[in-house]
């Protein structure tokens, strides 16, 4: 069942959705060498609770934290630890807020200090088809061709396109219907109509698609051992344009 929001629940989105963009944007300026990955949760959750809403990931099915951390070879839910970031990391970080019964999901990848070209080729691949992805999520268009706009402009790239993970809806619950997958063929699936509100988030490998899950049960890494990136907005559709509800002008 797909949820069908009004404008009044779109703002309230919106709310969520830009305290995580204020949250990740507040560790951008923190991300150095040296840098414990479990001080950055810690700033994390105390900035978003002083906005008054509570982390959206702690808690959920038993997650124990509030940023999902994932570096180099893992893709998403990497467990912030006691570990330091280090020069020549790319580090995907993945934060969710509830704020009024209402959440917003967003994600994305930086370097640690200087990174390799093929990185920062990664990277930039990712967030690119991030927004081919997002063009596509328009009014009359369908679920498939989102993922077919990010498939075809990452493998034309070199890289390739995790498959067991992917997109979702979001409204009063973190993860709703949709799935919205990052690959596929066009035309098919769900039609996108007025009010439907997405979290699309391209997990982009550098090397095979191959992935696999760490004992702990969260942690997802490459089967290859190379590095991945993953960006995430959340968007709303309207008749007339899509709107990113998880950055800084969301009204742009």
């Amino acid at each position: 069942m797909v949820s069908i929001r009004s404008s009044h629940e779109i703002e309230k989105i919106a709310r969520s959705a830009q305290i995580v963009a204020d949250t990740l944007d507040m560790l951008a300026e923190k991300i150095e060498p040296g840098v414990p990955i479990i001080d950055l949760d810690r700033m994390a959750e105390e900035f978003i609770r002083a906005q008054g809403a509570r982390p959206a990931f702690k808690g959920y099915m038993g997650y124990p934290a509030t940023l999902c951390v994932s570096i180099d070879d893992v893709v998403v839910h990497g467990i912030p630890n006691g570990d330091l970031l280090q020069e020549g990391q790319i580090v995907g970080i993945d934060c969710g807020v509830e704020k009024d019964g209402y959440f917003g999901d967003s994600a994305r990848t930086f370097a640690v200090g200087e990174i390799t070209p093929e990185k920062k080729k990664l990277m930039a691949v990712t967030k690119k088809s991030l927004m081919k992805g997002i063009k596509a999520a328009k009014f009359g268009n369908y679920v498939s061709d989102i993922g077919y706009a990010i498939q075809t402009y990452v493998e034309a790239n070199g890289f390739s396109v995790v498959r067991e993970l992917v997109g979702h809806g979001i409204g009063t619950r973190l993860h709703e219907e949709p799935q919205v997958p990052n690959y596929g063929k066009p035309k098919q699936g769900q039609k996108l109509r007025e009010g439907m509100c997405l979290a699309i988030e391209p997990m982009i490998n550098m090397g095979e698609k191959d992935v696999y899950t760490d004992e702990d049960g969260w942690t997802v890494r490459t089967k290859d051992g190379e590095s991945s990136a993953h960006f995430e907005h959340t968007i709303a559709i309207l008749k007339d344009r899509t709107i990113i509800l998880s950055q800084r002008s969301h009204n742009g």
